[in-house]
């Protein structure tokens, strides 16, 4: 089966090439379009599946940012921070010529979700937040940075899907080894010497752990941007990232949020699940 979408580039200001991959969508279609955001040590191949579903009615851009997947790895690991992200975003849309759009963002294409909303309120058709909210648990955060920049390396994708298992299994306790397969494959690639390797560059892990970096403060009032905008949230039953006192405030501020728990997930959903899949598809639809 061909490919639903194409590979596609991008130059940062800073002269980076970055990758996307462009679902175009029905031709002739009318339907806004949908911007997809992974998370911090993931890639393009984490939308996948929901790519190609939303892709039947409308066009899908899944951004790779700089030093993930595709696109250029950064020689200032300064730059790998959700400013800079959202700033090489920003362009390409610009170069697009959208202005108006729907947005799924996982965890930190989450926290980019608010930042470009607060910096130019009113575009957002919908949104889809995934395991991330204004404000962040320190205990995730803490468990991020003891994995995050480690440089494992694996013989083959089953000591690669036995390894995340080992990491991740609390997150995931109900994860059989086809699934930890997929996981790996979504997360790593096979290098040059022929070992299967993380898919990012280790020193996105050196601003992360410097204060404010990881997290951005003051989110709460970048969230407030999103207040109208219809809003799916969806959250890990098992999330140490997102609290429910959180996803109750956010619900509070933005009564057109709706919530949708995994249930025996951590952080975060793949958005594959049933229940969130009708759920996105079903928010598209009824926002344009």
């Amino acid at each position: 089966m061909a490919a639903l979408y194409e590979d596609r580039y991008w130059t940062s200001s800073d002269g980076l090439t970055l990758h996307y991959r462009n679902y175009p969508g029905p031709a002739g279609g009318d339907k806004l379009p949908v911007l997809c955001m992974h998370g911090l040590t993931r890639n393009a191949r984490d939308f996948g599946p929901l790519a190609e579903a939303i892709c039947a009615t409308r066009r899908v851009i899944v951004t790779e940012m700089r030093g993930r997947g595709m696109s250029d790895y950064a020689p200032d690991s300064d730059t790998y921070s959700p400013v800079t992200y959202v700033a090489d975003v920003e362009k390409l849309l610009a170069e697009q010529g959208i202005d108006r759009f729907a947005v799924v963002g996982t965890s930190m294409g989450g926290l980019m979700t608010m930042l470009m909303a607060a910096m130019k309120p009113g575009r957002m058709s919908a949104v889809v937040m995934n395991d991330i909210g204004p404000e962040v648990d320190s205990a995730g955060l803490s468990r991020i940075s003891g994995y995050v920049g480690q440089g494992r390396s694996y013989p083959t994708w089953v000591h690669a899907a036995r390894g995340l298992s080992e990491a991740h299994g609390v997150a995931f306790p109900r994860y059989d080894l086809d699934q930890w397969l997929e996981m790996a494959k979504r997360t790593m690639v096979v290098s040059q010497n022929g070992r299967i390797v993380f898919d990012y560059d280790m020193a996105i892990a050196e601003p992360f752990a410097k204060p404010g970096n990881a997290a951005p403060p003051n989110l709460w009032l970048a969230y407030e941007a999103l207040t109208g905008v219809p809003m799916l949230l969806v959250r890990g039953a098992l999330s140490d990232l997102l609290s429910a006192d959180t996803v109750k405030q956010m619900g509070v501020r933005n009564p057109k949020m709706r919530t949708i728990t995994v249930p025996d997930v951590g952080h975060a959903p793949t958005l594959d699940e049933p229940a969130v899949r009708e759920a996105i598809l079903a928010l598209l639809d009824a926002a344009e």
